[in-house]
């Protein structure tokens, strides 16, 4: 028997280094795809353009990402699971191997789907993907990673290559679909406006549109309410800590003291009603510069924690002052508040929230909100009255705890049915 020399013993050492990685990544991502439900399949799986060869998909930690890609493989490529991988960028795999190297050995060994998840934990994430987009024309990369990652401004200006997607927590429509365990419809924001009479109908045949729309706004954002509803708001602080104490810090460079203040300012969201911010009063209170409470509000936004809103412009800057203030959604008001959640700002937030998906959300000279520069909305309870919007066009009132409108005044909670 012919002996091996020393360069081939060495080959043959790393070849069996590499098959013994490649096998505990796979038996790490079938063990993740053996647990993952498919009962339920959100909207944005059919609104991926799955084909292109170099997809991301953006949002804040909670929403939902991980599950979206399991869901999909699982689903879409059942027949090709030799040729796909799943990692997760915070394996320990990765403090001593490149995603590179990975993408290499994994094109090499026949792989063709490769699906790299929370992508802002690798430092060079951007370059290497790059030259993966480079280097293997026939391999499909689809990466997940916070709202806060940035494409344009990364090391590799990713931007001409990659189709980049935003997601955001459920809207009432999933919440009641995972619920009810229902298929329940998605309706255009010209559908609800002109059929929404219609609409109220069809749907309360099928469900009772309020009995759960508390539930949703206090825990229903979020899909891990699904794993246990009575510790639902405790992990959501946590994530808010997490967002703050980690994500802030290594993707804005957030020292010690910001966090603290970025802390004192979500606290100070969550007890206000939606308020035009006195940006001098806010500064006085944190002991920060205009700028940096400016750049706070911003970050906070980035992250999926708040959201400041601005009178219609052709241009608004990351610098410019908001001219009100929301939190992102109504669970995190109730998760950081400190006294009974504002109704008022629950339904302020819940509309900005649902629209925002697919919408442009501004401030309205004479209502409440204007949304695409078209539409007015006037947010508020069962007797609200058309006075600030009387004589005007393309207006509406939109009112609470009813579940029928007519003509322009339409239900708060259908508007959760826009995606």
């Amino acid at each position: 028997m012919k002996k091996l020399d020393a360069t081939s013993k060495k080959y043959v050492f790393l070849s069996d280094r590499i098959y013994k990685i490649m096998n505990a990544l796979k038996e790490t991502f079938k063990d993740a795809l053996g647990k993952t439900n498919v009962t339920f399949l959100r909207s944005y799986i059919d609104a991926i353009s799955w084909d292109s060869r170099l997809i991301g998909i953006k949002g804040p930690r909670g929403v939902g990402k991980t599950t979206l890609l399991l869901q999909y493989i699982k689903t879409h490529l059942k027949d090709q699971l030799g040729q796909t991988l799943y990692v997760s960028l915070d394996n320990v795999y990765f403090y001593k191997n490149t995603i590179l190297d990975l993408a290499t050995i994994f094109y090499k060994s026949g792989g063709k789907h490769l699906f790299l998840d929370e992508v802002h934990k690798y430092p060079r994430w951007a370059v290497e993907i790059k030259n993966i987009y480079d280097m293997y024309p026939d391999l499909r990369v689809v990466f997940t990673g916070s709202s806060m990652l940035e494409i344009l401004n990364a090391q590799a200006d990713l931007s001409r290559r990659v189709m980049i997607y935003h997601m955001q927590g459920l809207s009432y429509r999933e919440y009641l679909c995972i619920k009810l365990q229902k298929d329940l419809p998605t309706y255009s924001l010209s559908d609800i406006l002109s059929n929404h009479e219609n609409i109220t109908m069809d749907l309360s045949a099928l469900f009772s549109p309020l009995q759960h729309f508390d539930a949703y706004l206090s825990s229903g954002y979020y899909p891990f309410f699904l794993e246990n509803d009575s510790d639902y708001l405790q992990r959501l602080r946590q994530v808010i800590e997490l967002i703050l104490e980690i994500e802030l810090p290594n993707l804005r460079n957030v020292s010690v003291r910001s966090v603290f203040q970025l802390k004192q300012l979500m606290s100070i969201l969550a007890d206000s009603v939606p308020f035009t911010p006195n940006i001098s009063k806010l500064s006085g209170i944190l002991s920060i510069n205009r700028e940096t409470l400016v750049n706070y509000l911003y970050y906070l936004k980035e992250a999926g924690l708040a959201r400041p809103v601005h009178q219609y412009s052709s241009h608004i800057s990351k610098l410019q002052k908001p001219d009100k203030l929301l939190l992102d959604n109504t669970n995190i008001q109730y998760a950081l508040s400190l006294s009974d959640a504002n109704t008022g700002t629950l339904r302020e937030t819940f509309f900005a929230n649902q629209l925002s998906a697919k919408h442009q959300v501004h401030l309205s000279d004479y209502a409440d909100y204007l949304i695409d520069n078209k539409y007015h909305f006037e947010i508020g309870g069962a007797n609200k009255t058309k006075k600030q919007i009387k004589g005007q066009s393309d207006a509406y009132v939109v009112k609470d705890q009813i579940v029928h409108g007519h003509s322009n005044v339409v239900p708060l909670w259908l508007f959760g049915f826009l995606y």
